[in-house]
């Protein structure tokens, strides 16, 4: 691939723009500075830097979040910020988005791409990704409860019965279970139909990507993920 065009598919802008940055030096690979456009690259592990900062050539991005409160899953927020605003202009303009989306006033674990087969195999509705989310609830969870979220529950305006799987009580007040569906507010309106409310929401896993093989991101960080980490994210989507 030319230098221009590899620049380029990286998001560091237009070709002319590109193309600019190599004519004034801007750009080094491998340590060496190359200020011919044209310049062929071999993309198998290569490394460049632009003035400077240091970055891999990645033919896709999978990146992981630790979302906080407080944010929309949004290019353009109304309300709140936006979790683009904790990417530079370079992943953005790869064209990043959300695999999905977490509610404003939940946190955890959020996957963004440009990678759009990865995208629909996560989102479309008949994959059934499993998703583990940690709640503090309002009132204790008895044990009725959490039988009630194991059979199904019905929820307004949507056809058919959401159950919830691994449903564990972690204390009095708190609950983990897995969903495998994606309707609007799901945990929240699962815990409304058995009696009980949600006062603070967590995602902590998606399909078998968890935050322990992601070294505990603090809130507000991200990590680009390895074709492995990737894999594990749509692994029981691709075998249900």
């Amino acid at each position: 691939m030319l230098l221009e065009k590899m620049l380029q598919s990286q998001g560091f802008g237009a070709r002319k723009h590109c193309q600019q940055l190599i004519k004034n030096g801007a750009v080094c690979v491998h340590g060496e500075a190359v200020t011919d456009p044209k310049h062929k690259l071999d993309l198998n592990g290569l490394a460049f830097s632009v003035y400077g900062e240091r970055f891999e050539y990645r033919e896709k991005v999978y990146i992981a979040l630790n979302k906080p409160q407080g944010y929309e899953c949004s290019h353009q927020a109304t309300h709140h910020f936006s979790v683009f605003d904790l990417f530079d202009d370079v992943l953005l303009n790869r064209g990043l988005q959300c695999v999905g989306r977490l509610d404003q006033d939940t946190s955890g674990l959020l996957l963004l791409t440009d990678d759009g087969q990865f995208l629909q195999a996560l989102t479309h509705p008949k994959k059934h990704v499993p998703k583990v989310y940690q709640m503090h609830t309002a009132d204790p969870v008895a044990n009725e409860q959490i039988a009630r979220l194991q059979q199904g529950v019905e929820l307004r305006n949507e056809k058919g019965v959401f159950a919830a799987t691994e449903v564990q009580r972690l204390a009095e007040c708190q609950l983990q279970m897995t969903v495998h569906q994606g309707v609007y507010h799901q945990v929240k309106r699962m815990l409304a139909a058995v009696g009980n409310k949600v006062e603070q929401l967590r995602r902590v896993q998606i399909g078998q990507l968890d935050f322990s093989s992601l070294n505990d991101l603090a809130e507000g960080e991200w990590v680009y993920l390895s074709a492995e980490q990737a894999a594990l994210a749509k692994f029981r989507a691709e075998s249900s």
